[in-house]
């Protein structure tokens, strides 16, 4: 059957399609290399170049940190201390804000201690809060810091051993920035004001007071430093690592085995953006100040701890004697909620920090689908009702071509007999048999690709359907109705078990639940709808595509096999009212029905 060949055409360019957005989703690894050679041979003559001193003016330039221009932290991990005695170890200022818990340790003035108010790590409402940064005295350590490098012209600058001071309560709320100060011997002052928004933003204010009687020059830098390798998914679908957005290279996303195999990754200089380390749901970036030049780098250091860092090193700054200078570090430390973080790109004139989600090459089609779906939960209360919804509008989009594909289905299935006749008179020619069959095409109006187009334009739509439910922390532990309470999850129920009903789990592999049959069921039907393939092989693989699906999208988001099963029903009332209208004979009876005939034996040669 022709309608048949054009499903098996669908579904192999389906697996091209997929192959080639995979092999492709991440930055060429080749590319990266080689520009890696050139920009780090740049950065040991700058380095060089300011060791000598600065522009010639007599100012001492920074001093540089052996093996790197930040310096390092030796901080051994202490498994035998846990986070409240870690906590309590050091001086603190206490986070009290309405989504975020924690404390900033004075010594270094690091963020290295905070927890998200709204989200749990399971379902449970007594699960414990998401703990997003730790200190480096533990295992799991995880911080930002915001510092300076100076010389011996500037004596001692804040790094991750100064000890602040703070004026007033030591408590930071949105409504309560607290003022830390810090004097060296060399007659620097530093007074740096701490603030946090409502939600995951904080920005650090430096001012820098010179009273030494010289000028003096230094270098702003900020870093997120996490020491303890996390576990990521490993799909293509979705990067987890060090990312950032800088210099003539834009979005950077490295993950954490090539750091490790390239050792440091150092993009272009650059006068603007933003970079730190992302997980699936959540993440930590730093804006440095606009006001200089900034050095990004990407660092896996294995050398005693090991440790993943994404930093930046500000061009020098020159405070003249008498004066003050001034600049601004923003750390980002929270859930990478859409409507936050574009709301953080407008306002804050943060370049491209909506791409801190990962919406894929296809953000086009993803981005608009879940402003779409969003929208329709706020209308409607529940994600998964949404997304019921998403998929009639999907429908009605689509509608005029896949009206006009079924129709040119339905007269496929009118024109059979002709078909027959054709391939029957010329059986030993196929040219004439093809020639007759195009004629055949276009006298009947009838477009022989036509049956492939609901199939392909599914495609990108379910591509950035899942991409909405497995990036986006709007759909994680999204309930929709029933045992179903995590959009973002698979199904957890089992027929193996009767659904819970006998008392013993089953393998992951195994997890085959309502949704998945139902899905199973509903794509079972749809094929249903045209006429039984005369070849065997075809048959047997149309007869176990729907078990096949059904146990691949078993491990999928409940939210797509969801999606999938709805909009499987959609096609069956529109395919079925379409043949209806054209005088096609809609083969679903006769092919359920044919199913408990009993076949005639064949008679023996």
């Amino acid at each position: 059957m022709e309608n048949n060949r054009n499903f098996f055409i669908t579904i192999a360019l389906s697996i091209v399609i997929l192959t080639v957005w995979q092999v492709f989703y991440v930055n060429p690894k080749i590319e990266r290399q080689r520009e890696q050679a050139r920009i780090e041979a740049e950065a040991v003559a700058e380095r060089e170049q300011a060791q000598q001193g600065a522009d010639g003016t007599g100012i001492a330039g920074p001093a540089r940190a052996p093996g790197g221009d930040i310096p390092g932290e030796g901080v051994e991990a202490d498994g035998q201390k846990g986070r409240p005695a870690a906590v309590s170890a050091d001086g603190r200022i206490k986070i009290d804000t309405p989504r975020l818990f924690g404390s900033i340790n004075l010594t270094g003035a690091r963020i290295d201690d905070l927890g998200l108010r709204d989200y749990r790590l399971t379902v449970k409402k007594d699960s414990p809060n998401i703990e997003l940064l730790n200190p480096s005295q533990l295992p799991e350590g995880y911080y930002a810091e915001v510092g300076f490098v100076g010389s011996d012209a500037t004596g001692d600058v804040p790094t991750f051993n100064t000890v602040w001071s703070v004026e007033g309560e030591p408590v930071l709320t949105p409504a309560n920035p607290v003022v830390l100060t810090y004097e060296n011997d060399k007659g620097l002052v530093f007074r740096r004001t701490i603030a946090v928004d409502s939600d995951y933003m904080f920005t650090f204010s430096d001012t820098i007071e010179n009273r030494s009687g010289n000028a003096v020059s230094l270098s702003n830098y900020g870093r997120v430093t996490r020491f303890e390798k996390p576990q990521t998914t490993g799909i293509y679908v979705l990067h987890e690592g060090l990312i950032g957005v800088t210099g003539e290279e834009g979005l950077q996303e490295i993950d954490y085995s090539d750091v490790e195999e390239d050792g440091k990754i150092i993009p272009s200089k650059s006068n603007d953006g933003w970079l730190g380390i992302t997980d699936k749901y959540w993440a930590v970036a730093m804006v440095p100040s606009g006001k200089q030049q900034f050095q990004p780098r990407f660092v896996y250091n294995s050398d005693g701890r090991p440790r993943y860092q994404a930093d930046f090193l500000a061009d020098p700054m020159v405070v003249n004697a008498g004066e003050t200078a001034t600049l601004e570090t923003m750390v980002f430390a929270g859930a990478k909620e859409v409507s936050r973080v574009d709301a953080y790109e407008q306002e804050r004139q943060i370049r491209q920090f909506d791409l801190l989600i990962d919406w894929g090459w296809f953000y086009f089609i993803t981005k608009p689908m879940f402003y779409l779906i969003d929208w329709l939960y706020k209308l409607l209360g529940n994600f998964g009702v949404a997304i019921l919804a998403t998929t009639v509008i999907v429908k009605l989009i689509f509608f005029p071509l896949a009206n006009k594909s079924y129709k040119s289905m339905a007269n496929m299935k009118k024109v059979q007999p002709k078909m027959l006749e054709i391939r029957e008179k010329y059986a030993d020619d196929k040219m004439k048999q093809q020639q007759a069959m195009m004629e055949l095409y276009k006298t009947e109006k009838i477009n022989p690709v036509a049956g492939c187009w609901p199939i392909l334009i599914q495609i990108p739509v379910f591509f950035a359907l899942y991409k909405v439910l497995y990036v986006t922390i709007e759909m994680r532990h999204a309930p929709f109705f029933g045992w179903i309470q995590d959009l973002a999850a698979p199904d957890p129920t089992s027929i193996f078990n009767l659904f819970g009903l006998l008392p013993y789990d089953v393998p992951s592999f195994l997890l085959i639940g309502v949704w998945p049959l139902i899905m199973g069921v509903t794509m079972f039907l749809q094929m249903r709808m045209n006429p039984t393939p005369p070849d065997p092989t075809q048959a047997m693989i149309f007869n176990w595509m729907p078990v096949v699906f059904t146990f691949m999208l078993a491990t999928f988001p409940a939210g797509l096999v969801i999606y999938w099963a709805w909009n499987n029903f959609l096609s069956i009332l529109q395919q079925g009212i379409i043949m209806k209208r054209q005088g096609a004979k809609i083969e679903l009876w006769d092919n359920l029905a044919g199913l408990f005939k009993k076949k005639p034996n064949q008679p023996a040669e």
